[in-house]
């Protein structure tokens, strides 16, 4: 019946991750709005024997309760942003590093907007996003891959005075430099890149500063700062998420099942290792380093939730 007024159309949307399908199944109820109170109200519907049914009297309730669809817009408006920020970080064809800490002040940003700048609507969304980003992903190298970011670090000249970026910075130079001759080659080397200097004036440089994603920018014209250039390429190649970890799990529960649970524990590595390392080698072969990662989904990811819903949010108000 459902699947009827919705023109074949399915709530579920399983994601990639499991923490996004809840979210993704709520915009796709969401844009099934109307057609799935049409069947709530359809004689159809009032005819069936699961309108009779306590369950059915109940989910007939929700369907056709307003607040019920003002509060799944709210949801909505904070996680839409969120998603496409979850979903960079996730992605594995190119290392996000240089994005995040950027995509992050997008995403808050979009956030706002999408409530009009109304700040009692969202500050309490704002101290949960807060509390989750200063635990696991607010960290010196999240900032240090926005400063060696060429498209950020020359677009924003603010940010040599943002003392949370150059101390993520200097600190991950200390920790990921452990010789302190190399340490102060880097602190040197910083100047030409803050001025622009050699190869990084160069106008091809210049363009492809936004075109170009950063660790092939480094790598193509970073050679006059070569220290700087083997830790800028270093920090921006980095994953910055734990998924890959699981879905090395995944394959090791696959492979050790029931009816192989007594595979030598050499055996069932090398096997692990085979599975996992086919699986990235042809995420590598579909790979495109030189196309960046933009974070314009980011600005626009609530466009579609601006306008007539906020008028319904006020009637409930």
């Amino acid at each position: 019946m459902m699947r009827r007024f919705t023109q074949i159309k399915e709530l579920i949307k399983p994601a990639k991750t499991r923490f996004a399908t809840a979210f993704l199944t709520l915009a796709r109820i969401h844009q099934q709005k109307n057609n799935l109170r049409k069947m709530f109200t359809s004689e159809e519907w009032t005819t069936s024997k699961w309108a009779k049914e306590q369950h059915g009297k109940r989910v007939a309730q929700i369907m056709l309760m307003p607040p019920f669809w003002n509060t799944v817009v709210y949801a909505l408006k904070f996680s839409g942003p969120l998603l496409c920020v979850l979903r960079l970080v996730d992605g594995e064809k190119k290392p996000p590093m240089g994005y995040i800490y950027e995509a992050m002040d997008r995403a808050k940003e979009a956030i706002s907007n999408a409530f009009c700048g109304k700040e009692e609507r969202y500050n309490n969304i704002f101290e949960i996003i807060d509390r989750r980003w200063d635990v696991q992903l607010h960290r010196p190298l999240h900032a240090a891959g926005y400063f060696l970011n060429p498209e950020y670090f020359y677009s924003n000249p603010k940010i040599e005075h943002d003392n949370e970026v150059m101390a993520g910075l200097y600190n991950c130079i200390s920790k990921l430099v452990p010789n302190i001759d190399v340490q102060d080659k880097i602190s040197q080397e910083l100047s030409i890149y803050k001025q622009a200097e050699n190869l990084f004036g160069l106008p091809m440089a210049i363009r492809q500063r936004v075109t170009t994603a950063p660790a092939a920018w480094w790598a193509a014209y970073g050679s006059k700062t070569p220290n700087l250039q083997k830790f800028a390429i270093k920090v921006l190649s980095l994953t910055c998420s734990s998924s890959g970890c699981e879905r090395n799990l995944s394959v090791f529960e696959h492979i050790h099942s029931k009816k192989r649970n007594r595979l030598d524990q050499k055996l069932l590595n090398d096997l692990v290792f085979v599975k996992y390392n086919r699986a990235l080698k042809r995420q590598y072969d579909m790979r495109d380093i030189l196309d960046p990662i933009s974070l314009k989904n980011i600005d626009e990811s609530n466009e579609w939730l601006l306008g007539r819903i906020d008028r319904e949010l006020d009637e409930d108000d």
